[in-house]
């Protein structure tokens, strides 16, 4: 293996049609009740439990940094977002070039897939599996589960990905592919490299101002995508 390319999920991959907004909502209702300030709050190049803890933090929440609340809203959002995907009325949407990207990936033999998204574990799996991407295309990862810190995430995902590489990849070995300036800056101190894809809330130029090393309006643009993974 000589590259280890890892994918957020919201945004990167696919659309939830608002599920896990809803199922945050719902979640925080014992804690904050109707009035919430989730509105005003923007949820994407964060990680779920920092999520949390913000609209704690504005709810003026009394314990907003307690570990066992944070845990126990984690808890039931998973609960109702599984509830969200049993449904069957909102399916996630895949956006356009994923699938055969993946594909392409995977056929080279030489490149470790894996997650690297704000996403609890258990989450990141259900959105997979709703949209009809299997979660073991991505054998490693880093979730929200791991840190709070996104910051914190690409170490984790590079370290997981020593038993199957033989080696902790280091530099432009690793890439990063995400829709927000965050998933563009949080592997910057490993000196990883990141590439941006629009099918989120930034353009292809907030991107890379972010420190993209290319930007791109969809996946779809296989082949250039490809040129900049391996570049």
């Amino acid at each position: 293996m000589d590259k280890l390319v890892l994918f957020d999920v919201d945004g990167t991959l696919l659309h939830t049609a608002g599920a896990g907004r809803r199922a945050i909502r719902a979640a925080l209702l014992p804690e904050l009740g109707a009035d919430g300030p989730i509105d005003g709050v923007r949820f994407d190049g964060k990680t779920d439990p920092q999520i949390i803890r913000e609209l704690l933090v504005a709810a003026r929440h009394p314990e907003p940094n307690s570990d066992a609340v944070i845990s126990a809203v984690c808890d039931r959002y998973l609960r109702l977002l599984e509830r969200e995907f049993a449904t069957g009325t909102r399916r996630p949407t895949v956006y356009p070039g994923v699938r055969v990207l993946l594909d392409r990936l995977e056929a080279r033999g030489d490149t470790l897939l894996g997650l690297l998204t704000g996403n609890l574990a258990q989450g990141a799996r259900m959105k997979l599996d709703a949209a009809g991407l299997s979660p073991d295309r991505f054998r490693i990862g880093a979730f929200g589960s791991d840190h709070h810190d996104r910051a914190r995430l690409p170490p984790i995902a590079a370290a997981r990905a020593r038993r199957l590489m033989g080696r902790v990849p280091v530099g432009a070995e690793v890439i990063i592919i995400g829709d927000t300036p965050a998933d563009m800056t949080c592997g910057s101190t490993l000196g990883v490299r990141a590439i941006g894809v629009a099918t989120g809330r930034f353009t292809t130029d907030e991107l890379r101002m972010a420190g993209g090393f290319e930007a791109f309006p969809d996946l779809a643009e296989t082949e250039r995508v490809l040129a900049a993974i391996y570049a």
